[in-house]
């Protein structure tokens, strides 16, 4: 029951309203997050497919799909209204095939701060895949953005990695 009661929704304050976390106390530590979103595309699409990526009269998918994952990281706290406006240090996105028609989209942000950057990889995993969806949607709806999920974070009060 205690640590049920130590848990609690950082972004409400006591009467329950929405709340910035206050970092003012916290350190400044060398912080890091990855995050992966995986995209089902159709075979229709996937015959696209040269060197690596997917051509359209769009452009090339995956090397647009990079800029705005990268592009949204930068804009994170303008487009979550809790999260701290950050000066990203780095943010990389790797995307490739997967496993049958699954495309995988590899978000990593880093910054040295006194506040994490999930949100941030988070974000811009989100936006690649929704840009591949965009790109894409002109051969099949069928696209599904299946999973969006934190892999790893380092570097602040608690480390995560399953």
């Amino acid at each position: 029951m205690k640590e049920a009661q130590d848990k609690r929704f950082t972004h409400l304050d006591k009467e329950g309203n929405p709340n910035m976390v206050d970092v003012s106390h916290k350190i400044v530590t060398r912080r890091t997050a990855k995050a992966r979103a995986l995209v089902q595309l159709t075979d229709e699409i996937l015959d696209h497919m040269q060197k690596e990526d997917i051509h359209t009269k769009k452009g090339p998918v995956f090397q647009t799909a990079i800029l705005a994952g990268i592009m949204a990281a930068k804009k994170t706290g303008e487009l979550i209204p809790l999260c701290h406006p950050l000066p990203l240090e780095n943010c990389h996105l790797t995307i490739r095939l997967h496993n049958q028609n699954n495309v995988e989209i590899i978000a990593t942000a880093s910054i040295t701060a006194k506040t994490g950057v999930e949100m941030e990889a988070l974000t811009a995993a989100s936006v690649a895949a929704l840009t591949i969806y965009d790109m894409c949607k002109a051969m099949s709806h069928r696209i599904v953005i299946k999973e969006i999920m934190l892999l790893e974070k380092s570097g602040g009060k608690k480390d995560f990695k399953p």
